[in-house]
């Protein structure tokens, strides 16, 4: 995994399907500035001694309010680098596949688990298609998300994680 010369922030996201094949995005946008917003999984970094799929679990209950989930394998790896909320992140980030029976639910930010730059920081969620991504003129994280959507729908999980191309914004 390419590196940025120092410790990378270890991510946990998740890239969560409904029985449709809809994948659950959340809204995010620079605080203080709505204009400046993109789509992204669920996920963040790691507590503690906690695992990445600890870590999953925990970030998609506390942004989500959705636990009734089955966790599958890791899909992606990626390093990115982006600027937000006055400072640089680095990270290195793991996708886990999961899946939720919930076809029905349409999911509202859970306020009481957010973090007070999460609460300033996130706007909604939404379930996506793939066809709705693939013709989104708006900014999603990872950017060829409709495509590695597409393919997972196609194809399955992969039998190793595809490793992404490094993302520096």
């Amino acid at each position: 995994m390419p590196e940025l010369g120092h410790e990378l922030r270890k991510v946990a996201r998740v890239v969560l399907l409904d029985p449709e094949g809809r994948i659950l995005l959340l809204h995010g946008h620079e605080p203080g500035d709505t204009a400046d917003d993109w789509w992204f999984t669920p996920g963040g970094g790691l507590e503690g001694d906690e695992t990445r799929e600890q870590a999953a679990l925990r970030e998609l209950a506390e942004e989500t309010g959705i636990t009734d989930v089955e966790l599958g394998p890791v899909l992606w790896q990626r390093v990115c680098s982006f600027p937000f909320d006055g400072r640089r992140w680095d990270q290195d980030e793991w996708y886990f596949l999961a899946r939720t029976t919930a076809a029905a639910v349409r999911p509202e930010i859970n306020e009481t688990g957010l973090t007070d730059l999460e609460r300033r920081s996130v706007a909604g969620a939404r379930w996506w298609t793939y066809r709705e991504l693939a013709e989104a003129h708006e900014t999603v994280y990872p950017t060829r998300l409709a495509e590695l959507l597409n393919r997972l729908l196609d194809e399955g999980p992969p039998s190793r994680p595809l490793l992404l191309d490094t993302e520096i914004v």
